[in-house]
């Protein structure tokens, strides 16, 4: 009785499915199609039995594609399932024509069918019922039927392993509106009402409305499992019909979670290289201007050190040699920003922790900058608390040559720059401060942002990442960076980064 049942079922599911649906031998030789793949090709039944699959699938096409009878191709997405029997194997091939997803770049990239079924064709009744009920067992969609009323009538083992529901909780006592969210719903109805054109009350009616006026009913909606959590499916709603009277509702939910993490990923990668196209163009745009200055002074003073022949022009010669010196290093400083912010956003940089003096690594990066100072700028530094650090001297010393540099470069002639480090139980800390031109609230905002610069530093030469790279750095490391600051009273840059723990 109950194989007579799922007979007849399947039998419904395989006439009214909204996929193309083909049945062949181990040759490929098609042996049964079913009406809605006969449409979408364009042949008849008795044009098509007995034909090669490759008549209507090429295979040597650049992209999987389906070929109809009038010549044309259009996109689809085949899955291919197998299913062994005493009188051979046979193949069973769904066919989905993805144009509308290939024409959509946001929304309609929804139907991909990953099915393994087994089946077979014969012309007895008990293998026809073999096969559908392998095809029913075995589908790795989920399938749930339902009766005109919204009442599951069937509920197949891919909905029961997926959803976490078994089949004798849900038949005759739930509808499908137990997996959905009822916002969502209400949210549909609505949209729905405006395209039709009439009121569409939101439950049942929401998801049968379309396939009860043969209207296109595929949509992405989100499933609710048993346990509460979620997964997004691709739903198609098709209406049963018994001559004109609808005699219930199929409907197939493909779970597109896999796919919704591949997009995912893949965005992700798009915006990561549109960044790096970002961050070329800029360097382009930038080394351009930030260039001309250095070069200049290059150009110049080693025409003018040509001129000077005598002995007596030994100073000036060794004024203009200083201007090339401070000028190719103004180059490296500019060259080596970009380098650290490639590396940066290619994921290139490895953070090497070590146990070091602080006090002697940091005083001896300062003593290395001695050379930038302006006249009588005077720099002052203590180290705090215990010698031993455990941290990347590397990355550390770019912090703090970064962080001294700037506070240099935006000091007047005279001043004074305090630094100062701490090696605490847990953690380390440094604190330039300077008594220079300070930072706007406002500019402070932006302060670590890649290319920003503060609307008062128009007329001092500089990339906009030495902040970028410090921030960066010490967020490698688990660190912070704060600042405190005063538009021309000064400006003050504390970091502090934790020790590793072991």
């Amino acid at each position: 009785m109950n194989d007579s049942i799922n007979y007849i079922g399947f039998e419904v599911l395989f006439n009214h499915a909204t996929i193309g649906i083909m049945v062949a031998d181990s040759n490929y030789i098609i042996l049964q199609a079913n009406p809605f793949l006969l449409n979408q090709f364009g042949y008849t039944k008795e044009e098509i039995t007995g034909c090669q699959l490759e008549l209507l699938l090429p295979l040597h096409s650049e992209e999987r594609s389906g070929l109809r009878k009038d010549g044309s191709a259009f996109p689809v997405e085949v899955s291919l399932g197998t299913h062994h029997t005493p009188a051979g194997q046979f193949t069973i091939v769904y066919v989905i024509d993805i144009s509308d997803r290939k024409i959509s770049e946001i929304t309609q990239q929804e139907l991909d069918i990953h099915r393994k079924e087994a089946a077979i064709k014969d012309g007895t009744l008990q293998r026809m019922n073999s096969f559908l009920n392998s095809l029913w067992t075995n589908a790795g969609a989920m399938i749930i039927v339902i009766n005109p009323e919204g009442y599951i009538k069937w509920f197949n083992p891919a909905a029961e392993r997926i959803l976490g529901y078994k089949a004798i909780e849900v038949i005759d006592v739930c509808t499908p509106l137990m997996l959905h969210d009822p916002e969502e719903v209400a949210q549909r109805a609505e949209e729905f009402s405006q395209q039709l054109q009439q009121a569409v009350e939101p439950g049942i009616e929401t998801l049968t409305i379309k396939a009860k006026l043969d209207l296109l009913n595929e949509y992405e909606w989100q499933y609710i499992r048993k346990d509460g959590s979620r997964l997004p499916v691709s739903l198609t709603v098709t209406a049963v019909r018994d001559a004109a009277a609808i005699t219930g509702y199929i409907g197939i939910a493909i779970d597109m979670s896999k796919r919704k993490q591949a997009e995912t990923e893949l965005r992700n990668a798009l915006e990561k290289e549109k960044e790096l196209n970002e961050l070329k163009s800029r360097f382009v745009s930038l080394a351009s201007h930030e260039f001309r200055t250095p070069l200049s002074a290059i150009l110049s003073s080693t025409y003018l050190i040509s001129k000077y022949e005598a002995a007596e022009d030994q100073s000036r010669r060794n004024k203009h040699i200083q201007r090339i010196i401070s000028s190719v290093n103004m180059l490296t400083d500019i060259l080596n920003d970009f380098l650290s912010v490639g590396k940066i956003e290619e994921g290139k940089i490895q953070v090497r922790h070590s146990s070091f003096d602080a006090g002697k690594h940091v005083g001896t990066i300062i003593s290395e900058m001695e050379g930038l100072k302006k006249p009588l700028q005077n720099i002052y530094y203590k180290h705090h608390g215990a010698a031993q650090a455990n941290l990347d001297p590397t990355l550390l010393k770019h912090i703090v040559m970064n962080l001294v540099s700037n506070a240099i470069k935006f000091s007047p002639e005279g001043a004074v720059i305090s630094i100062r480090t701490q090696c605490g139980p847990k953690t380390f800390e440094l604190s330039v401060k300077d008594k220079g031109i300070g930072i706007s609230e406002d500019d402070r905002q932006h302060l670590f942002e890649r290319f920003f610069r503060g609307h008062n530093v128009a007329n001092i030469q500089g990339t906009g990442l030495g902040l970028h790279i410090v921030a960066k750095y010490a967020e490698l490391m688990n660190g912070t960076v704060a600042c405190n600051s005063e538009p021309g009273k000064g400006t003050e840059f504390l970091v502090s980064v934790p020790f590793p723990q072991n």
